[in-house]
C-alpha cells in the first residue's frame, strides 16, 4: 500500500473530510468538514457522503491515456522519445511507468474498506433507511471490486486487503496471486448484486453510481478477465524462466467463471431496462452533453473544476485550435492509420470513433491526413458549451455500455459451449445491425464455429469500444496482445507502401473547408471525394472551381501544422512503432520505482522480465 495509508489519522481525514462538491453532477451536499467515525456512519444520509467520496477515487485518466495507447487502435502522438511515446511503443522501465492508476485505485479500495466495515454493522428500524444502508454497502463492494480489477489487469499479482489499514497487522504488503484477487472481486460483486436495487427502482439517482444493472456488467467483465490469459510467474522464486502467458490452472474454475459472466449478462438482458440506442452517434453526443440514456450503464461523473483533471475531450479528443470558438483541444492520442480501413464501408461507428478533421483558429473543419486522425467519441464540437476549462470539459467517462453486455454474453456462450449458441449469435448481431444503421443485409455472415466466432468477437470489440480503455487488457486476456500488435505494425507498413489490402486506397481526397458555426455541431465526418492517384490538372481545376481543397492523405499537413506523422515507411514514427514489443514480457507492466519505494514488501518483487 502507498505511504499515504500508513497513518490512520490521514485515513480518517480522507474519509471524513471529503470534498464532494467538485466531481459529481448528481451531488449537491455541504462539505462535511468535521466528521469523525461515529458521526459519519450515524445514519444513512451521512454514511452516503463517505460512499460518494469513495467514487471520487475510482478514476484516473491514465486508464484511457498512457495505459490506453500502443494497440491496433491507438498510438501516441507525443514527440519521439517522450515518456508517453515510450510507453505507447513498449519501451517499459520502472522509471516511466505511471502510478496514478495504482495509487488512485488503492485509495478507492481503502475508502471502500472503511465504509464496508462500518456499513455492515449499521441498522435502522426505518425500512427505507435500511434499504439505503444495504444499497450503500452494495456500492462499496462494487467499488472495491472494480478498483482492484483496474490494478490487477495491468500489474497482475498485487497487494490485497479487504480490511482498513488501521486494522492491518503490517503496513507493508507483498504480492498476492491475481487468481485470489479476482475471486475476491467476483465474490464482492456477487454480494453487490444482491444488495443493490435495479436502476428502475429510483433509488440510484444517475448511472454515475452503481446499480444492480451496472454491478452485473462489471461482474461479467471481471469474470471473463479472470478466466482468460495473463502473464504469470512463480511468486516464490520470481525466476524469469517461470514466466508464461497462461490461464489459471483450475479448468473447472475457468468454466465456472464463464458461466458467471454468462449468467450476469443474462440477468441484465432479461431485466429489459437497458437497450442499444438506435444510432451509435447518439451514445457519444449524449455523453459529451451530460445526458443519460438506457445504453450507458455506468459513468464516472465529471463536473466543474474536477480535482482529477481527467482531460477527457482534451487529450483523447479531436484537435481544436485555441483560437476557435471551442477552445483548445490538443490530443496526444491518435488513431492508428489502419483503423479507418478496419471498419467496413457503411459502418456508422467509423466516423463517430475517428475524427477525420480538426478545427482551425477560424473554426474551419480541416481534414486530417491518415497519420493525423484523432479520437471522435469525445469531441468538443458536440458539446453544448466550452465546459469549465479546456482540460476540464465536464465529459463523463463511460465505464460500461449495454453493447458490452451483449458482446460479453456472446463471448461467454462461445467459451462455455466451444461454439456460438443461437442466443449468443443474436446478441452479437444486435451490435452489428445497429452499427450498420439497422440494415441486416450489410452485417455479413456470422461464423458458426468456435474459433471463427471468437475472432469475430475480438474484431467487433475493437470496432465498438475503440478508445474506451479496454483494448489493451482485452488483448491480454485473449492471449493475443503480441501477435495483434505485431500485425498492427506490419499493417501500417503495408499501408505506407500501398501494399496488400491497402494497395487501392485513396492517396488524395478532395473536400470543402466549411466553417463550424455552433456547439452541438451536426457534422460527424467531413465528406470527401477519393482519388487512387493524383488527379489531372483538368480535374484539379474543376475541383477548385467547385470549392474543393485537395489533400495528400500520406504527406499532407494536418490542422495542427506539425506535419510530424507522414505515412511513409521511413518516417521515424513508423520505424519506431512498437519497437519495444516483446512476447511474454509486456503483457504485464513492471512496478514503478515509487511503488516499490513506498512499500517495502514489493522491493524484491519486480516483474521478473524487468
Amino acid at each position: 500500500m502507498k505511504k499515504i495509508f500508513c497513518n490512520i489519522c490521514t485515513v480518517w481525514v480522507m474519509v471524513a473530510c471529503l470534498t464532494l462538491t467538485s466531481c459529481k453532477k448528481w451531488l449537491n451536499t455541504p462539505n462535511p468538514s468535521a466528521f469523525d467515525s461515529e458521526t459519519t456512519f450515524a445514519n444513512a444520509n451521512s454514511a452516503e457522503m463517505a460512499v460518494l467520496g469513495a467514487y471520487t477515487k475510482t478514476f484516473d485518466r491514465d486508464l484511457y491515456y498512457r495505459l490506453g495507447m500502443g494497440t491496433d487502435i491507438c498510438i501516441s502522438t507525443e514527440g519521439i522519445g517522450g515518456s508517453k511515446w515510450l510507453l505507447s511503443n513498449y519501451e517499459y522501465s520502472a522509471s516511466i511507468i505511471p502510478d496514478g492508476v495504482y495509487n488512485g485505485m488503492y485509495s478507492a479500495i481503502e475508502y471502500a474498506n472503511v465504509c464496508i466495515k462500518n456499513l455492515k454493522v449499521m441498522t435502522s428500524k426505518d425500512s427505507s433507511e435500511e434499504k439505503k444502508i444495504k444499497m450503500l454497502l452494495g456500492e462499496c463492494y462494487a467499488i472495491r471490486a472494480m478498483s482492484y480489477f483496474n490494478v490487477v489487469r495491468y500489474w497482475g499479482d498485487v497487494p490485497y486487503s479487504i480490511t482498513p489499514v488501521a486494522e492491518a497487522k503490517t503496513l507493508f504488503s507483498s504480492r498476492v496471486s491475481r487468481d485470489s484477487i479476482y475471486d475476491g472481486c467476483v465474490a464482492d460483486l456477487q454480494k453487490a448484486v444482491q444488495l443493490l436495487p435495479w436502476y428502475s427502482s429510483g433509488m440510484i439517482p444517475t448511472p454515475e453510481r452503481f446499480s444492480k444493472n451496472a454491478a452485473y456488467g462489471i461482474l461479467a467483465r471481471i469474470a471473463l478477465t479472470a478466466a482468460g490469459y495473463s502473464l504469470r510467474w512463480d511468486l516464490k522464486t520470481y525466476a524469469a524462466a517461470s514466466v508464461q502467458l497462461a490461464q489459471r490452472p483450475d479448468v473447472s474454475r475457468i468454466k465456472q467463471l464463464y458461466q458467471i459472466a454468462s449468467d450476469a449478462c443474462t440477468a441484465v438482458m432479461s431485466q429489459g431496462e437497458n437497450s442499444l440506442l438506435p444510432k451509435f452517434e447518439t451514445v457519444f453526443r449524449n455523453l459529451v452533453q451530460g445526458k443519460y440514456d438506457n445504453e450507458t450503464m455506468l459513468e464516472y461523473g465529471q463536473y466543474g473544476n474536477d480535482v482529477n483533471s481527467s482531460n477527457i475531450g482534451y487529450t483523447n479528443g479531436m484537435f481544436s485550435n485555441s483560437g476557435s470558438m471551442y477552445g483548445k483541444a490538443a490530443p496526444l492520442m491518435g488513431a492508428i492509420p489502419t483503423l479507418w480501413y478496419d471498419y467496413q464501408e457503411g459502418d456508422t461507428r467509423r466516423d463517430v470513433t475517428i475524427a477525420n478533421y480538426g478545427i482551425t483558429a477560424t473554426n474551419v473543419r480541416q481534414m486530417n491526413p491518415y497519420g493525423d486522425n484523432r479520437i471522435g467519441k469525445f469531441r468538443v464540437t458536440w458539446m453544448n458549451d466550452n465546459g469549465f476549462g479546456v482540460n476540464k470539459r465536464s465529459i463523463d467517462w463511460p465505464w460500461l455500455r449495454y453493447s458490452d453486455i451483449l458482446l460479453m454474453y456472446a463471448e461467454a456462450q462461445n467459451e462455455l459451449f466451444k461454439a456460438p449458441t443461437p442466443t449468443g449469435i443474436a446478441a452479437y448481431e444486435k451490435v452489428r445491425i445497429r452499427a450498420f444503421g439497422g440494415d441486416v443485409s450489410k452485417i455479413g455472415t456470422t461464423p458458426t464455429d468456435y474459433l471463427g466466432f471468437r475472432a469475430a468477437i475480438i474484431n467487433e470489440r475493437k470496432l465498438e469500444f475503440a478508445f474506451e480503455g479496454l483494448r489493451r487488457t482485452d488483448l491480454v486476456r485473449w492471449g493475443v496482445l503480441y501477435d495483434t500488435v505485431n500485425q498492427a505494425k506490419q499493417n501500417v507498413l503495408d499501408m505506407a507502401n500501398h501494399a496488400g489490402r491497402y494497395a487501392n486506397i485513396d492517396v488524395y481526397r478532395a473536400y470543402k473547408q466549411e466553417t463550424a458555426s455552433s456547439f452541438d455541431d451536426p457534422i460527424v465526418g467531413v465528406p470527401y471525394i477519393g482519388f487512387k492517384t493524383a488527379p489531372s490538372k483538368i480535374e484539379t481545376d474543376s475541383l477548385s472551381a467547385a470549392g474543393y481543397v485537395l489533400l495528400n492523405m500520406y504527406t499532407g499537413s494536418p490542422v495542427t501544422g506539425s506535419g510530424t506523422f507522414p505515412l511513409q515507411a521511413n518516417a521515424p514514427w513508423v520505424t519506431g512503432l512498437f519497437q519495444g514489443l516483446k512476447k511474454n514480457q509486456v503483457e504485464c507492466l513492471p512496478l514503478s520505482t515509487s511503488m516499490m519505494d513506498n512499500n517495502m514488501g514489493l522491493q524484491n518483487e519486480q516483474q521478473p522480465m524487468y
